[in-house]
């Protein structure tokens, strides 16, 4: 019997048997038996056909951060969610301002996939042309609202905006509905940083704040989107606790940071996107100036 649906065929179907000889009962049961494997057989070829487009769409999207000014150390990961995306809603970002600062930023696009890294993209494009004004980061977040609250079919996202001034040892940070980042101090100890929390990116609301806090270089700044911390019927608070619980190593280095969070949190095969990043100020020698461009 053959296996085919339409004019497309994928082979035939042999059924043999010593005895006793097939009846009309059977005949009828291989023709269905052909009949349904065939039609799984096209479906299969069109799920192939249709991932490897959103693969590589998926991969079109992906964007490389920019690179901080080289008074900062900073490391980055992305784990997707899953095993067949490659890049969702969560990302990462580093914008070089003038005197030396660099704006960090993490943001978490609403949504899994290839609608969701459409918007992730058009997030970072619209970032990347405010940053360019040197505002401070509340004032970031607030020109990005207005731009996604202008486009009914933008999905809303989280954001936390840190913009880091090694010169004077501070870090300014606005939050967008977003997690509040963590400090690593020199003895490998964990903190989180308060922030004024904002509105979600995308609602119109306004109301962004910015608040000023010392990092100086014996401390690593960590900014992550939830997927890091978040379990699923587990309380936000007592996910971000089991952070706030983890050592690291003396004078750990971003990447060690990074090592040290993923591997102490299981996010081999996380529930949803992870975006995570880690910055420190490299200690200037003596009598040497911050850059300037």
């Amino acid at each position: 019997m053959p296996l085919a649906t339409g004019n497309d065929s994928y082979g035939t179907l042999v059924c043999t048997r010593r005895t006793p000889s097939f009846t009309r009962l059977d005949t009828h049961v291989c023709i269905l038996l052909a009949e349904r494997a065939a039609s799984h057989i096209r479906q299969a070829r069109e799920h192939e056909q249709v991932s490897g487009l959103i693969a590589k769409l998926q991969s079109a999207l992906r964007v490389e951060p920019g690179r901080p000014h080289p008074n900062l150390d900073v490391a980055m990961r992305y784990r997707p969610a899953g095993q067949s995306a490659l890049v969702g809603g969560d990302w990462c970002e580093t914008v070089r301002l003038h005197f030396g600062r660099t704006l960090l930023v993490v943001g978490d696009v609403m949504g899994h996939g290839l609608e969701a890294a459409v918007d992730m993209t058009a997030y970072r494009s619209a970032l990347r042309y405010t940053a360019s004004a040197d505002l401070p980061p509340h004032r970031v977040l607030r020109q990005l609202d207005d731009i996604a609250s202008s486009e009914p079919d933008r999905r809303p996202a989280t954001c936390l905006i840190a913009r880091i001034d090694p010169a004077r040892e501070q870090v300014a940070l606005a939050s967008a509905g977003h997690l509040p980042p963590a400090v690593v101090d020199t003895h490998g100890r964990t903190s989180l940083l308060a922030v004024p929390v904002g509105p979600p990116l995308g609602t119109g609301l306004g109301g962004y704040q910015s608040h000023t806090h010392r990092l100086d270089p014996s401390q690593t700044l960590v900014l992550f989107t939830d997927g890091l911390v978040e379990r699923r019927g587990e309380d936000i608070d007592q996910s971000l606790h089991r952070l706030t619980e983890l050592t690291f190593a003396t004078a750990a280095s971003p990447e060690q940071v990074l090592d040290t969070l993923l591997t102490g949190l299981g996010t081999d095969h996380p529930e949803d996107d992870v975006a995570v990043l880690a910055a420190r100020i490299r200690a200037r020698t003596h009598g040497t100036e911050p850059t300037q461009h």
